[in-house]
């Protein structure tokens, strides 16, 4: 009896340790708009990892390791930033209520400009495979500064 209590409680604390682990790295959404289409179709539902891009700060990091130098603003990600390609989903900022998926354009440091439809990174002409529509829209250029992406849905129209 005294066994069978102990491996239904190991089992219970598996599974509560899993099921947190879970939820803490993987998050499903349903797209709602036409924004990213081809690539993702409205209604369609993604399942995304939210470990890839976790922050860490090192400053504050640096107060229960004394060992870690630090300035304010110091940051290392748990596996890599961003890059150029990527399909985030992130807050609207002006409505955090809202969820945006996007393509990742331009990442810190870039300089984007778009001139009739064609975007611009670092001066080169980028070749989107993925756009299935061409904007006719044309926007100055811009020099990301550090922890800002230029991000951009594929559908151009519509994004």
């Amino acid at each position: 009896m005294r066994r069978a209590f102990r491996e239904t409680l190991q089992t219970l604390l598996l599974a509560l340790l899993l099921f947190a682990a879970l939820q803490g790295g993987i998050q499903n959404y349903r797209v709602e708009g036409s924004s990213m289409e081809p690539t993702i179709e409205s209604n369609e539902y993604l399942l995304v990892n939210k470990l890839v891009y976790y922050r860490i700060d090192k400053a504050r990091l640096a107060l229960y390791l004394p060992f870690i130098d630090a300035k304010p603003g110091d940051v290392v990600y748990l596996f890599h930033p961003p890059e150029r390609g990527d399909i985030v989903v992130f807050h609207y900022p002006r409505d955090p209520s809202r969820d945006f998926v996007k393509r990742v354009i331009g990442v810190p440091g870039d300089t984007v400009e778009i001139n009739n439809g064609r975007v611009y990174v670092n001066g080169l002409p980028q070749d989107e495979q993925y756009v299935s529509d061409m904007a006719r829209s044309s926007m100055g250029r811009i020099t990301l500064a550090a922890e800002q992406y230029f991000v951009l849905g594929d559908n151009r129209p519509h994004s």
